[in-house]
């Protein structure tokens, strides 16, 4: 239902999208996982219109989203990063302007409004205006207004960003039912564990550029069965490290900074042993260590050299 090939977003000399590809399928949540300012907004703003892409191509529902505009947009539901709300408007007027440009009308449009307002649990307030609403009501009505026309495209752009634990829960269990509808969402995120538990296929950006994509257990087997260790202390240079690892079997080092050390290695439980005295050999002082097993964080550390910034 969306299609991106070679996507390509400059503004001036910066170069926010950079050669993006990817397609994403009815039924399923497909996510962009990214630091701040990876891309992934932008990358929003092109699938939805509001940007003019630079180079490439988008089309959703077939439609190409520069030359088909109306027709790429018609059956497709936004909720943007920035609420899109007017707050000295009640939830129901929120609601009714929104719905209402997409071209819904008499009993429907009622039916809708108040469909929309009882599954974000906001159908008790919906005659007040939303400048009382709390910052976590507020994003599950810009997600109401966003989904009130029954989209089969539905684009999330950080929909949790900034919540409380329970509306945080409430939308992730929106977002499950969305897809469980058949509709096709995209969801942008910086948040592991959210893309961990939302995303059924999922591509990680960086600086613009699309660094791996996959279904969760595809992009795990790219770190094949290893764990990942943090220490801290005292380390010599990278060289030393690297020469006193080469004796432990699979183990290399993800990153290292002064203070602070992150290996990769099969097994890392049995082998921290050899890997201490190893790191001992040439100097190291090692204060604390911490192991994690295979997940999406550790893969964003293995390809871009980093943990996932804000």
């Amino acid at each position: 239902m969306i299609e991106v090939e070679e996507l390509r977003k400059e503004y001036g000399d910066l170069v926010a999208v950079d050669g993006v590809s990817f397609t994403a399928q009815g039924g399923a949540v497909f996510g962009l996982l990214g630091p701040n300012g990876a891309g992934k907004t932008t990358t929003i703003g092109c699938i939805s219109g509001l940007r003019q892409p630079t180079a490439g191509r988008v089309r959703v529902m077939g439609h190409d989203v520069v030359f088909e505009g109306p027709a790429s947009r018609a059956r497709l539901g936004v909720v943007p990063q920035d609420l899109a709300l007017y707050e000295e408007l009640s939830a129901t007027e929120n609601l009714l302007y929104w719905a209402s440009a997409y071209g819904l009308r008499g009993a429907a449009l009622k039916k809708r409004i108040t469909e929309s307002l009882e599954v974000t649990g906001l159908l008790d307030r919906a005659r007040e205006p939303v400048k009382r609403f709390s910052g976590g009501m507020k994003r599950r009505l810009n997600f109401a207004c966003g989904i009130v026309h029954e989209p089969q495209v539905l684009l999330l752009d950080e929909p949790t960003v900034g919540v409380d634990p329970q509306s945080r829960v409430r939308l992730q269990e929106l977002v499950k039912a969305q897809a469980a509808a058949g509709t096709c969402v995209l969801y942008t995120t910086h948040y592991m564990e959210e893309a961990e538990t939302l995303c059924d296929r999922l591509a990680i950006v960086d600086h613009g550029k699309l660094i791996a994509q996959g279904s969760l257990n595809e992009l795990r087997a790219m770190l094949g069965e290893r764990d990942l260790l943090r220490l801290s202390g005292r380390f010599p240079s990278e060289a030393q490290i690297a020469a006193a690892l080469a004796g432990v079997e699979g183990a290399e080092i993800v990153q290292a900074e002064e203070g602070s050390l992150i290996v990769a290695a099969p097994q890392a439980s049995r082998e921290l042993p050899a890997l201490l005295a190893a790191l001992t050999r040439v100097g190291a002082e090692v204060w604390e260590t911490t192991m994690t097993r295979p997940s999406l964080e550790t893969l964003f550390i293995k390809l871009t050299g980093k943990e996932l910034r804000e």
